[in-house]
């Protein structure tokens, strides 16, 4: 059978012919020629598809076999696709002991884009931002006729109007800050009622679609390849845990076992160390893996193969679709651990540049270590194949690193322990290290919006070992909100939305504050970009004394020394104490205050300062 020269449009993709035709609909919506796995799963729905059978007369083509759901509604398609198959349209032939169906369905050539997939590691600096909260380039998108939520930007939870396109105006002054990656929280559909507040994206109701209030498909393609053009990555929010109860599929699932029982486990524990705990009791995990996150979140059942290749293909159908060179995943720890594994080795094998950092939300390194690939010593076999995670124990030490009590255990110390127990991962490298995200108060504000205290800890953050993640407004010393609610900690940008009475963007319309927030990360976070030596040095540091840390980065070709010092006062560093690492080393330049430094004896350094010095010889 010869193929179509002619590429339908994504709203005619599916094609219902014969008697009586009735509109189904296909997921994925269209897939690839020549995809890095042969197996295709075809969900189709529609009024008693499941009466029918399916039937291909395609070369390269071969149906391995179909299932109905417990829903009349649903029939599964699984096909095999030779690499040999060439792009265009085929068609399956659907019978039923009276009628007869056709639909076409599209198999597009894959894009020799090579600027794409490009995955991420220690070289980057990540932008988190969430698209509602950051800049509104289309008022018109605001709400959505059709759409359950409108826009209410008087109301500090509610949906304020940010789109794809206000993110995509504004990556010059995410670039200027010496970022290089850009991760967005979800922007796949989430049409939930204004009761339940779905700005945040992750309560899905069509894992197939940008919702329209951020834009279209079309649009978030234009963004990657805008962000790709200007030397920035993307890094793409999913989840698979759950999704919103308004989901097309809760008024008519596709199986009985397809979401878990909330009647019966009611909402998890959120306790995500069940998961690696060897003592764990079947009750807990039970509830852990099993529990609904809210009761507006249907949590879905991936022991059902079904579910599992479903959301697996719709991971792959992004990456391809899109070219976003990362994945983030939410709540990554609840989920069945043997499905996020099978999950994660069968997209990083699909896409070997690729990478995916797993939202590990736990208490502890050896917890969070657990959900990383190749970790040694793992008694109960598991391997999660997961490259990055993200690190919440740095958080928790930089947290409490400031507290005031700077006894011998405590304060600075914190920061020594942490990393002291880097053993625990297999790489942590690829550690994802953040002062706060979406979820956790604003870190200025943690700090008593102590100006000294936020420049030591984002000094701290950019030279440690790991993948460093900024959140939106960090750049400005951002305070938290003080309306209440999740809405304190995702306040908007100044001057992202026509008619604010300033713009952050600029620096005429930032405050002194802001301004001084603004120059030292840009500098520091520029510097970053361009040091080699961060990006892939090892580590050594000393125990912290009298309140001061120092730590160095170093390789073949070059040294960094960092000093915290938590004083007031300005502190005398020891050469002969750190002479192991300053040997062959007289000076260094203050990538701050671009001043040298001379290091040949005892020298000082400032209170309230992590210094950075490039080590000369």
């Amino acid at each position: 059978m010869k193929f179509s020269r002619f590429i339908i449009p994504l709203f005619l993709m599916v094609l219902v012919l014969g008697m009586n035709a009735q509109d189904i609909k296909v997921e994925p919506p269209f897939w690839w020629s020549s995809m890095p796995t042969t197996s295709l799963q075809l969900m189709v729905h529609g009024e008693d598809i499941g009466q029918y059978k399916a039937s291909i007369d395609t070369e390269g083509i071969r149906l391995i076999r179909q299932q109905t759901g417990d829903s009349p509604n649903y029939l599964f398609i699984y096909l095999d696709i030779s690499p040999d198959v060439k792009a265009g349209n085929f068609k399956v032939t659907l019978t039923s002991a009276r009628r007869q169906k056709t639909f076409e369905y599209t198999l597009k050539e894959r894009t020799t884009d090579t600027n794409r997939n490009l995955g991420f590691d220690s070289r980057d600096v990540i932008y988190l931002l969430m698209p509602d909260r950051f800049a509104n380039a289309n008022p018109d998108n605001d709400t959505v006729e059709g759409m359950l939520e409108p826009a209410n930007r008087e109301d500090p939870s509610g949906r304020h109007g940010g789109d794809i396109e206000g993110v995509q105006n504004h990556l010059d002054y995410i670039k200027s800050l010496g970022m290089t990656a850009v991760w967005l929280t979800p922007v796949f559909e989430n049409d939930m009622t204004p009761q339940y507040k779905a700005y945040h994206g992750y309560a899905a109701t069509d894992m197939y679609k940008i919702d329209r209030r951020f834009g279209s498909n079309d649009e978030f393609n234009a963004f990657v390849k805008s962000c790709h053009d200007k030397g920035l990555k993307v890094i793409m929010d999913m989840i698979h845990n759950h999704i919103g109860d308004q989901h097309w599929w809760m008024k008519d699932l596709p199986t009985k076992d397809w979401v878990h029982n909330f009647e019966l486990r009611g909402q998890t524990n959120f306790r995500g160390e069940v998961q690696s705990d060897p003592y764990a009791s079947e009750f807990d995990l039970n509830q852990l893996e099993r529990g609904w996150f809210v009761p507006e979140m249907p949590d879905l059942n991936q022991r059902n193969p079904l579910v599992a290749d479903y959301l697996i293909q719709n991971t792959m159908w992004w990456i391809e679709e899109s070219g976003v060179d990362g994945v983030r995943m939410d709540t990554y720890v609840y989920p069945y651990k043997d499905y996020m594994a099978r999950w994660a080795k069968e997209i990083l094998e699909a896409y070997p540049t690729f990478n995916i950092v797993g939202e590990s939300w736990v208490e502890g390194p050896s917890h969070e270590a657990y959900w990383q690939k190749d970790l040694p010593g793992m008694d109960d076999g598991y391997n999660s194949h997961l490259k990055s995670v993200t690190d919440f124990q740095i958080h928790f030490a930089l947290r409490d690193a400031f507290k005031q009590d700077f006894s011998w255990n405590t304060g600075i110390m914190n920061l020594y322990y942490v990393l002291s127990m880097d053993r625990s991962y297999s790489d942590p490298m690829y550690n994802v290290i953040f002062l706060d995200n979406h979820d956790i108060h604003r870190f200025y504000s943690t700090l008593g919006e102590n100006m000294d205290h936020f420049k030591m800890a984002y000094g701290y953050l950019m030279t440690t070992r790991g993948i460093p993640q900024v959140y939106y407004g960090t750049e400005l010393a951002m305070k938290q909100g003080t309306k209440g609610g999740d809405g304190d900690k995702r306040v908007d940008m100044p001057g992202g939305w026509e008619g604010d009475a300033r713009s952050v963007f600029i620096r005429s319309g930032r405050t002194a504050d802001e301004n001084e927030a603004f120059d030292y990360v840009s500098k520091v976070t520029n510097w970053r970009k361009g040091s080699d030596v961060i990006h892939s040095g090892k580590l050594v540091h000393f125990i912290p004394q009298n309140n001061v840390y120092v730590y160095f980065r170093y390789t073949d070709e070059g040294r960094v020394m960092v000093v915290m010092n938590m004083n007031e006062e300005e502190a005398t560093i020891s050469r002969s104490r750190h002479i192991e690492m300053l040997r062959g080393y007289s000076k260094g330049f203050n990538v701050v205050t671009d001043q040298t430094h001379d290091l040949s004896e005892d020298f000082k350094v400032p209170g309230k300062t992590t210094t950075i010095l490039e080590l000369k010889n």
